[in-house]
C-alpha cells in the first residue's frame, strides 16, 4: 500500500511526530554545524561528528517519516528502533536536569510507539495477518 487511502489516523500520528523529531535533529545539527565555522569550538573533530550525525539522522527520520506516511512497511523497523533508542536517552536528559528536552522527548517518543504499534497501524502496514 504505498497511498493515503486505508491511511489509520495512528499512522498519520506516527508519521507527524518522526518528522517533528527529524526537523529538530537537522535544524540543531545544522546549527552546531555554522557554531562550529563560525566560532571556535574546543574539539573541531568532535563538533564535526555531532554536527554531521544531527544533519544525517534528522534527514533519516524524515526519510522514515515518509515511508510511515506512505504507509510502507519498511518503514516500521526503523520507526520503532529510533523511538525504543530515544527513551534512555530522554531519561538521561531528565535525570541530568535537562526537563526542558526530556520530558518531551519522552513524550513524542511514547506517543510515536503507541502510534506504531497499534492494531490499525500493524493492520495498514503488516496486512491482514501480519505476514504481507
Amino acid at each position: 500500500m504505498s497511498s493515503s487511502v486505508g491511511r489509520p489516523g495512528t499512522l498519520t500520528v506516527a508519521a507527524a511526530v518522526l518528522a517533528a523529531e527529524g526537523l529538530l535533529a537537522l535544524v540543531l545539527g545544522g546549527y552546531v554545524g555554522v557554531e562550529t565555522v563560525i566560532g571556535k569550538p574546543t574539539d573541531m573533530v568532535t563538533s564535526i561528528a555531532v554536527a554531521g550525525f544531527g544533519v544525517l539522522g534528522g534527514a533519516l527520520l524524515l526519510w522514515v517519516a515518509w515511508g510511515v506516511w506512505q504507509v510502507l512497511r519498511w518503514s516500521r523497523g526503523p520507526a520503532v528502533v529510533t523511538q525504543i533508542f530515544a527513551l534512555p536517552v530522554a531519561i538521561s536528559l531528565i535525570q541530568s536536569a535537562q526537563y526542558a528536552f526530556g520530558i518531551p522527548l519522552i513524550a513524542a517518543a511514547a506517543v510515536a510507539l503507541v502510534a506504531l504499534l497499534a492494531p490499525a497501524s500493524t493492520h495498514a502496514l503488516m496486512g491482514e495477518d501480519g505476514a504481507r
